[in-house]
């Protein structure tokens, strides 16, 4: 069957140029700085950041992690939402092999931080209390629709931080899905934090990998801890040849994805018995529920819509979450509003 995946960007396949690209990429040991393609795409990725350097992770959440061991100590403290992907979904590693404690406050619906809820949560000098280091943000926020924090936003946020003496690191996974979306460079987001990780391997559909971007002191600690998480990688260049690629020739074309986005969010609203998020999509995300009339949870609708050909994401009892890349085309998301108003409508009968 040829599936129409819309569980999240993470599904995407390399492309032809990337597989080729890998196949005759130049490599080295990257632990001695000595594989040429991880440093071409490490200097591509702070330039694009802003920073003065980078270093070449598996993942989005161990470059989150090495963020945040190489910016705390054990019994420190970093702020964050309460919807963020850092504090839901990463397997509480800052806490169990850090020793570090998650603060979080509430997440806005726009997926900001309150400034004032940001600096009530910045301990005293007590010594009842952790010390608190580090404010973290998500941008685009997942959990909050997919929405994109502006630029006078992470300015803010950085000035508040530094105004009490924290860092501000961003989970940047999606950065570009942001930039996109606010019609603004990367680094318009990225530049006020003091580091930052995105991630190539979703809408980049690179096979594999993240940076973590930052000055070139955090970045040399950073290197140390993704050492100590077991990230050092050997000859990967053949790995970062794909996010070269990524980089060069996907950027550009994310618009698509955020179009069709919409074009999916406008036929699902025709669908009896769906109800869309406000706003949604902001990027390339939709989010939607069942309205009380239909009698299946979203789990069972969703393996209706599998057993269709259609795959979703599901994020609640009666909620769901598409995701649009390069590999969902026109007919694609036809085909999916068709799919939907078959589950919904044979559920009723």
């Amino acid at each position: 069957m040829d599936w129409i995946d819309l569980r999240s960007d993470t599904v995407t396949l390399p492309t032809p140029q990337m597989r080729a690209a890998m196949a005759e990429a130049k490599v080295g040991d990257d632990v001695y700085g000595e594989d040429p393609t991880i440093n071409q795409l490490e200097e591509m990725s702070a330039t694009l950041m802003g920073k003065e350097a980078a270093v070449f992770v598996p993942s989005g959440t161990m470059g989150n992690l090495a963020a945040i061991l190489s910016h705390c100590t054990r019994g420190d403290e970093f702020i964050l939402g309460h919807l963020s992907h850092t504090f839901l979904f990463e397997a509480g590693g800052a806490a169990a092999l850090g020793g570090v404690h998650p603060h979080t406050i509430s997440n806005q619906l726009d997926g900001t931080l309150l400034i004032d809820d940001i600096e009530g949560a910045v301990r005293p000098d007590d010594v009842h209390f952790p010390i608190s280091r580090l404010v973290v943000l998500e941008n685009t926020h997942n959990r909050c629709g997919g929405v994109a924090l502006t630029p006078d936003y992470m300015q803010q946020a950085a000035d508040t931080a530094h105004q009490h003496d924290l860092q501000l690191h961003l989970d940047g996974a999606r950065i570009f899905n942001a930039a996109t979306a606010l019609n603004v460079k990367a680094v318009d987001l990225a530049g006020p934090a003091d580091s930052v990780t995105f991630c190539l391997s979703k809408g980049l559909a690179a096979p594999v990998g993240s940076v973590l971007c930052g000055s070139t002191a955090f970045i040399h600690q950073a290197r140390r801890m993704r050492k100590q998480l077991g990230g050092g990688m050997r000859q990967a260049g053949v790995l970062a040849a794909a996010g070269v690629v990524s980089l060069e020739t996907m950027i550009s074309r994310l618009p698509e994805d955020h179009r069709r986005a919409s074009d999916l969010a406008e036929g699902l609203a025709q669908v009896p018995g769906v109800l869309l998020d406000p706003g949604t999509p902001y990027t390339n995300m939709v989010f939607i529920s069942l309205e009380n009339q239909v009698p299946i949870s979203a789990t069972e609708a969703a393996a209706r819509l599998k057993s269709s050909g259609v795959l979703v994401g599901v994020t609640g009892k009666r909620r769901f979450r598409l995701v649009t890349h390069y590999m969902i085309e026109d007919e694609d998301i036809d085909r999916a509003i068709i799919v939907f108003r078959e589950v919904i409508e044979s559920s009723m009968i």
